[in-house]
């Protein structure tokens, strides 16, 4: 899964290098920490030295059996899976990515006005414009294995939009839909250019290299457990099958691969498409059944397989084109809302490139690979303003985790489930039926894969010392407020219908709002504030921030393997150098 390079020794002096930088981490203590690159499950440059852990002598027959089934069974984006498994790998990552571009337009098309028919193009174009972006990320953005899709961070912005009283007038709902599409995708056109510039312009390159271990702790984690409200609360909305692919997917994954060994990994690596399946056709089977009859309509609304209205409603086959809705329409207030949303959306984006690079055992993501990845972010959002997706894009944090679960860092796999994004876009009534699972099941999911994330960014405590207070109140005060503002915010705008900071400028609100209702940004901002401004001079607080173990990441060439994995296809470095 790491990045790997092509070995210029044997492999016995490999092993045996490893072996003494072994004894010697074992010799410092326990708490010594090793580098950033041995902290991922191999460091090892083949393939074939990946496949094969007999050849380490150094390692016991427990050793060798635990490497082999955890550490060697990794894939990452130079040593991609076999194609067959690499089909199947990238048919999960779709099915993953569904959640949110169904749960999305299926909350906002009803309050523009749209029907059944309206959601159905929505979530097609959603998709296409999805599977676009992930392959402009994957070829020339950071290169990494992350899916990008439609994000919840745009959501307050846009319904801000809909609830704009110039729309109010307009007594056809179908004119009314278009109107407000016309102006969320002028609002994204404008938004889209902040991640443009400060993408390719370097600046957030040079924000990016004050970023220290210490700093993405709280980021990183908060994105994957600052989204618990997607998880059970979910799950609970259908109980009867939400509970059982929920128990039924920690089962397959990390119980039944310790009961029934083989060496393919076959039921933690595909435990999603088995466990969705599974449950989904034992839903339908309670649909038929009668189970819900008599329920109320959120409860079957949860529950059924045929109230989706997806399947009768999209066509048979159509290409999402830009300015499918009409041309666009420019609002000065709305820009700026969506703009700040979009801020906020760079932030989150950041902390899951981390967790993403993290689980796909990349090296340390450079600054100036993560602000490459932000500028072709900011195209995403472009693509999605002239196509009119009604959401903005970011990464999703769900694909991320689920990286972690398979282990598979190919960036191969994400470029097929790009291509699988695009196909049923295209193919409206295929892709339908996917769009068309329980959305408990989705929320099941969720539980796992968030969980992962947010765990992705405990492990660069490792880095820190644990055992200085500034390091304890940084980590603390940051986590604690980044969880504590956003429950205040949520609270406050659920019980009166509006955000704490309520003027006649709505656009205003919404800058103010947005951000302050975001768990990682404000988590990210108050630790990376802290971390940078806190008497943060001399070499003992620079090893307690466990800034060293990133030094030789700040620069794009300070190591062979982010060249390697990080580099451009079609030797574009050479006219778009990294620094």
């Amino acid at each position: 899964m790491g990045p790997c390079r092509r070995p210029s020794t044997t492999e016995k002096e490999i092993a045996k290098k490893r072996k003494q930088r072994l004894s010697q981490n074992a010799g410092e203590g326990s708490d010594s920490l090793t580098s950033d690159s041995e902290a991922f499950p191999l460091d090892f440059a083949s393939e074939r030295l990946l496949k094969d852990s007999s050849k380490f002598s150094f390692l016991g027959k427990k050793e060798r059996a635990v490497s082999s089934r955890e550490s060697c069974r990794v894939n990452h984006g130079r040593s991609p899976p076999p194609w067959p498994e690499a089909i199947l790998l990238g048919f999960q990552h779709y099915l993953v990515m569904l959640g949110t571009t169904v749960l999305i337009p299926s909350s906002l098309v009803p309050q523009m006005g749209g029907g059944f028919e309206e959601k159905a193009k929505v979530i097609q174009t959603l998709l296409f414009v999805a599977g676009l972006n992930t392959l402009l990320q994957s070829f020339f953005g950071t290169r990494l294995p992350a899916v990008i899709g439609g994000s919840y961070t745009f959501v307050p912005t846009t319904i801000s939009i809909i609830l704009a009283g110039r729309f109010s007038d307009t007594a056809d709902p179908i004119d009314k839909f278009k109107k407000i599409m016309r102006a969320i995708q002028g609002a994204l056109i404008v938004a889209s250019t902040l991640q443009i510039v400060l993408g390719f312009s370097g600046l957030w390159r040079n924000v990016a290299r004050f970023l220290s271990p210490l700093s993405a702790v709280p980021l990183v984690s908060l994105v994957g457990f600052g989204l618990f409200e997607l998880g059970f609360p979910g799950v609970a909305k259908c109980v009867e099958i939400g509970l059982p692919e929920l128990v039924l997917l920690v089962f397959v994954s990390q119980y039944l691969p310790h009961v029934i060994k083989s060496g393919k990994h076959i039921f933690d690596r595909f435990a999603v498409i088995f466990c969705v399946v599974i449950v989904w056709i034992y839903a339908h089977l309670l649909t038929v059944g009668g189970a819900y009859k008599g329920s109320p309509p959120k409860t079957q609304l949860s529950c059924r397989t045929d109230r989706s209205g997806l399947i009768d409603n999209a066509p048979w086959i159509r290409l999402p084109y830009p300015f499918q809705w009409g041309a666009p329409s420019f609002d000065a207030g709305e820009a700026f809302a969506m703009m700040m949303a979009s801020f906020v959306a760079l932030v989150e984006s950041s902390g899951a490139f981390i967790a993403a690079s993290r689980y796909a055992s990349a090296t340390q993501l450079p600054p100036s690979i993560l602000s490459r990845g932000v500028g072709w972010q900011g195209v995403g959002i472009l693509l999605s303003g002239l196509f009119g997706t009604v959401n903005g894009s970011s990464v999703s944090v769900e694909n991320a985790g689920l990286l972690a679960l398979t282990r598979v860092g190919s960036r191969r796999v994400v470029q097929i489930s790009a291509g699988f994004m695009i196909f049923f876009s295209i193919l409206g009534k295929f892709g339908a039926v996917f769009a068309s699972i329980p959305a408990p099941i989705v929320a099941a999911l969720y539980c796992i894969f968030f969980a992962y994330v947010g765990m992705g960014g405990l492990s660069y405590l490792q880095f820190c010392n644990l055992n200085s207070f500034r390091t304890k109140f940084i980590l603390g005060f940051s986590i604690f407020l980044g969880l504590s503002v956003p429950q205040y915010f949520n609270e406050y705008t659920a019980i009166n219908g509006f955000g704490p900071v309520h003027t006649n400028a709505r656009w205003f609100n919404d800058m103010v709002n947005v951000p302050f209702s975001s768990e990682p940004f404000v988590a990210g901002i108050i630790a990376y504030f802290l971390d940078n401004t806190l008497h943060k001079k001399g070499d003992a607080i620079k090893k307690d921030r466990g800034k060293h173990w990133w030094a030789k990441f700040k620069s794009f060439k300070g190591d062979t393997r982010s060249e390697e994995f990080y580099s451009l296809p079609f030797n574009l470095n050479k006219y778009f150098p990294s620094v």
